[in-house]
């Protein structure tokens, strides 16, 4: 089996092409269980954020999964096979492991450097585990990917190349001039109560706005966020939460509206942003960071109304300089990569080194049980000594064998190393399936045990 990754993202298609493509909760579920289902794909895990929409498989056949992938996120994301087609990227085995690894240190982001990544690739990670569409593989490869991202923000100056999406909104919001300076003493609408509209509520707070308005379809949540926001350990900010239907009343009030929401439609309208404009002595900016967009574009042509969304985000993160610590970095994932590529590979060989020695184990019962036979006379610690010999000398004759083969398996090309110990051996097929069955039960127990905390 093999890794694939078919997927689109900020780098190779447009915004509205995203924006279209995006896919709800409920969408990637579907989408990892028809992957699941399909022939090539033996695991599934989704990668999905304002920016990007990626689908990683296990196949078996690299034409036929590419196919299979591209034709499902068509069907899920509702844009046709045709359209997408020439916006999706294809990378496989090795060249798979370094996208999902750059990705995590945020070489691939938007934003060089975002942080927010890791916490979405987490998501990602727990969706599949809930599913149970992430096997061994995909498991390795996005716990991996985690431990890689968190090495280059502790080991690098990544984080001084890059900020967050909201913290690069609200710069761009800001012209120029100092976020703080500029929010100071502001009324902030925040719409959503998720992981990025959470983020944007506390760094406003941070900034120093005067009140923080929370709106969520689930009042609860936004409550919850509110009072964590105004709490003497928070930021001790004035907060409040109101249910989305006064969205409209709040807009008049506010200076400052961050909105992340899942919504399939907008939240905020034409008209809406019309009507909290008039009589208006300051102007409104509006940040909008969904995908798709929460904020109806037409905002960008109302008088008074400063406009940031994703695609102006784009634009203008283009032109944004590189760290020197991005080559660091860098270096990390192909260390990393080939750090991946050789444990997975020594790992092919592992069901059939145990097999092999669960045959001379059984050899060994089997002879000791026939001298038993032939000599009852000898007592227990007679046959206790004979049996210990018998199986140090077994044991030493494997001894460097399946070391070396297991070296050998960890270097490019060495898949075949298991065969030819196979067939060397004549070891039963399914003696060895029966030793990777049960390491993935292994691996599945405390998966279940966990399901939900890595959220």
């Amino acid at each position: 089996m093999s890794l694939l990754v078919v997927g689109l993202s900020h780098r190779s298609a447009p915004v509205s092409v995203l924006e279209r493509a995006a896919l709800s909760v409920d969408a990637q579920a579907k989408l990892l269980q028809d992957t699941l289902a399909a022939e090539p794909a033996a695991e599934a895990s989704v990668l999905s954020t304002c920016n990007r929409i990626e689908l990683y498989a296990d196949v078996d056949k690299f034409h036929a999964g590419v196919a299979e992938l591209s034709t499902l996120l068509a069907q899920h994301s509702g844009v046709g096979l045709e359209e997408l087609t020439p916006y999706l990227y294809v990378h496989y085995e090795d060249r798979a492991v370094h996208h999902l690894f750059s990705v995590a240190c945020g070489l691939d982001s938007m934003v060089v450097g975002e942080g927010q990544i890791l916490g979405q690739i987490k998501d990602g990670l727990a969706r599949s585990q809930e599913l149970h569409t992430a096997g061994r593989l995909l498991n390795d490869l996005f716990q991996q990917a985690l431990r890689v991202g968190k090495r280059a923000h502790s080991e690098t100056g990544i984080d001084r190349a890059g900020q967050s999406l909201v913290t690069f909104g609200l710069e761009q919001l800001a012209a120029g001039r100092p976020v703080d300076v500029w929010v100071k003493d502001k009324r902030a609408l925040v719409i959503g109560a998720g992981s990025m509209s959470s983020l944007a509520a506390a760094t406003l707070a941070r900034a120093g706005v005067a009140e923080v308005v929370v709106a969520n379809r689930t009042l609860e949540r936004a409550e919850r966020l509110a009072q964590i926001l105004s709490e003497p350990g928070g930021t001790g900010v004035a907060a409040r939460a109101v249910p989305m239907d006064a969205v409209g009343d709040e807009l008049t009030r506010a200076d400052v509206v961050v909105s992340c929401t899942g919504a399939t439609g907008l939240v905020l309208t034409e008209a809406q942003i019309l009507r909290a404009t008039e009589g208006r002595t300051g102007g409104l900016s509006l940040l909008d960071l969904a995908m798709p967009r929460d904020i109806d574009g037409a905002a960008h042509r109302i008088g008074g109304v400063r406009f940031v969304d994703i695609e102006s985000l784009a634009e203008a993160s283009a032109d944004a300089p590189m760290a020197a610590d991005v080559d660091q970095v860098r270096g990390i994932v192909s260390d990393e990569v080939a750090a991946f590529g050789a444990a997975q590979r020594a790992a092919t060989i592992t069901p059939t080194v145990v097999a092999l020695r669960t045959m001379a184990a059984d050899v060994v019962t089997g002879e000791i049980a026939r001298l038993d036979g032939r000599l009852p006379e000898l007592d227990e610690k007679q046959r206790a000594e004979i049996t210990q010999t018998v199986r140090r000398v077994v044991d030493k004759l494997l001894h460097a064998p399946t070391v070396r083969v297991k070296q050998l398996a960890a270097e490019p090309g060495g898949a075949g190393y298991a065969d030819a110990l196979r067939t060397l051996f004549d070891l039963d097929p399914e003696a060895v399936a029966a030793v990777s069955r049960a390491d993935l039960n292994e691996l599945n127990e405390p998966v279940a045990k966990n399901r939900g905390r890595a959220s």
